[in-house]
């Protein structure tokens, strides 16, 4: 008898930013670490319970580069690998703060051109690589880029268009 994979349905968050494309996408890949709220949302946050945060959270802006962030002692903790880069359309990377590369789930950032400016989508998805955890990882990631895609990202830009 098969088992049958359970499908979970990946996280869709969607934001409108008044920038180009090229801005929009620079702002979420090069300047990631000045609008990643990495006082709240990180590997060193959460294992301080949230007295202490990362010296940078770093986003290498190329196909293969790293995501990661680096403690005030030195110490690395891996997110995860720049897996797509099209700019200024797409990126695509593994995520997995925290967790090992084996867990490593996908998120894909589009940019569009809309009369606003740029609609930016994210798709956050690969739970079933979680196993036993994936629906209420799901649920928190859900949750979570509420905070640090469709709050943070933005208030970033708009402050510096």
């Amino acid at each position: 008898m098969a088992i049958k994979a359970v499908s979970i349905e990946p996280v869709v968050k969607t934001v409108t930013v008044a920038c180009t494309p090229e801005e929009a996408f620079r702002f979420f890949t090069s300047d990631f670490g000045a609008w990643w709220p990495a006082a709240t949302t990180s590997v060193v946050a959460y294992a301080s319970l949230f007295k202490e945060k990362p010296k940078a959270v770093i986003f290498e802006p190329r196909l293969g580069g790293r995501i990661f962030e680096r403690t005030h002692g030195g110490e690395e903790h891996h997110w995860g690998s720049v897996l797509a880069w099209q700019p200024p359309m797409r990126l695509a990377f593994s995520f997995h703060p925290g967790r090992d590369a084996k867990e490593a789930q996908t998120v894909e950032v589009t940019f569009a051109a809309v009369p606003q400016g740029t609609r930016v989508v994210l798709t956050h998805g690969d739970w079933e690589k979680l196993s036993a955890n994936a629906q209420q990882a799901r649920d928190s990631y859900n949750q979570g880029w509420d905070a640090v895609f469709v709050t943070a990202y933005p208030a970033y830009v708009a402050g510096r268009s």
